[in-house]
């Protein structure tokens, strides 16, 4: 008896180790839907921030030329604004997803300077590129 309380606990803490934001799906899948109309600040801050992109060791401090600090600053530094030592390329083109290279960098597309986003990180799922896409597609609205 005491042997399969032991067991219980064990498999209770390993599933619990393994729900932290850095998995593809974050930390509850069950509420992530695909939206038509995304918005900025609730549905695309929230994946930037729950994939860790906005933190101090990430783009929260500037690194790649990128800050993103609150879905202000970032809606502002992605949305139309040059990639940092990419010439021709623009983070984010309203209404046109697959000429954006924020989505080539969460792609991991061929021909992009450095490496997938988020680097170190699994890549995000369809869920959140979806909903990325959308957003940029709709006309990459601040709302």
């Amino acid at each position: 008896m005491a042997l399969s309380r032991s067991i219980a606990v064990l498999v209770t803490l390993a599933m619990a180790a393994c729900g932290g934001g850095d998995g593809p799906t974050g930390p509850d899948p069950g509420e992530r839907t695909i939206k038509d109309n995304p918005s900025f600040s609730q549905d695309v801050f929230e994946i930037l921030t729950r994939r860790g992109c906005t933190a101090s060791d990430c783009h929260g401090s500037g690194q790649g030329g990128l800050t993103m600090t609150s879905a202000a600053n970032a809606y502002g530094n992605l949305v139309g604004q040059p990639a940092a030592g990419r010439a021709g390329e623009t983070l984010v083109v309203p209404g046109d997803a697959a000429a954006s290279y924020l989505v080539k960098k969460l792609e991991g597309a061929s021909g992009i300077a450095g490496a997938r986003m988020p680097l170190g990180g699994q890549p995000l799922d369809n869920i959140d590129l979806t909903n990325i896409r959308n957003w940029i597609n709709r006309g990459a609205n601040n709302n």
